[in-house]
């Protein structure tokens, strides 16, 4: 590998970016080595001085664009404001290259092992780490368990992004985060939504959380 600093670490970088444009725009079936080199500008001599075959490149791109900095989600005062800029950070990640990064690596993923370990241990945890932020936080005010599932949050709020952005192209727009929040994310760390209020039946109180689950 290159050494910090320099012409081969210019190089270097814009190898790795090549391979995350490319992986984008084509998926990991169609990167070619060939294709990084014309797109870095180098030669492939030089890619395989540095990286033995198409696999491991591609790791260490992955872990690349991993090690840069993490999404940032303010302390705004309370676990639903957390939680909507946490939305917003990843709605933000993935309407630039991470969605389209993610899809192109995911027929690889089921083949490569070693690939699939890296985009869920260094990529995917990333988002988890979010949501650790917004709980800890959360926990120490008092309105949520401090072993709430970050995973689950992470989990849920990537699939549905993910599906909208990438299958259904319905609306990722603010109004749909904050129901996001609402009706899933608090339920799901037992917190009551803002509308269960309005969802009472005019003159029917409020059925104890025992009552539901025997209905």
């Amino acid at each position: 590998m290159a050494a910090p600093g320099g012409r081969g670490a210019a190089r270097e970088t814009a190898i790795l970016q090549a391979v995350l444009e490319l992986l984008a725009e084509s998926g990991y079936d169609q990167l070619t080595i060939d294709a990084v080199a014309a797109r870095a500008r180098c030669s492939k001599a030089t890619i395989y001085r540095r990286w033995p075959d198409k696999a491991a490149l591609v790791i260490t791109a992955v872990r690349q664009h991993a090690g840069q900095p993490a999404m940032a989600v303010p302390d705004t005062g309370s676990l639903r404001s957390d939680l909507l800029a946490a939305l917003q950070a990843m709605r933000s990640s993935l309407s630039g290259q991470d969605a389209a990064l993610i899809l192109g690596l995911l027929i690889a993923m089921h083949r490569d092992p070693e690939l699939a370990d890296v985009v869920r241990q260094q990529v995917l945890l990333a988002k988890r780490e979010v949501f650790d932020a917004v709980i800890a936080r959360a926990a120490a005010r008092g309105d949520a368990r401090a072993a709430a599932s970050s995973a689950l949050l992470a989990e849920i709020s990537s699939a549905v992004l993910l599906s909208r952005l990438l299958v259904t192209g319905e609306p990722l727009d603010a109004a749909f985060t904050q129901h996001l929040v609402d009706a899933v994310l608090l339920p799901a760390l037992g917190r009551p939504s803002p509308d269960d209020n309005a969802k009472e039946l005019p003159g029917c109180g409020r059925r104890s959380s025992s009552a539901s689950w025997a209905a």
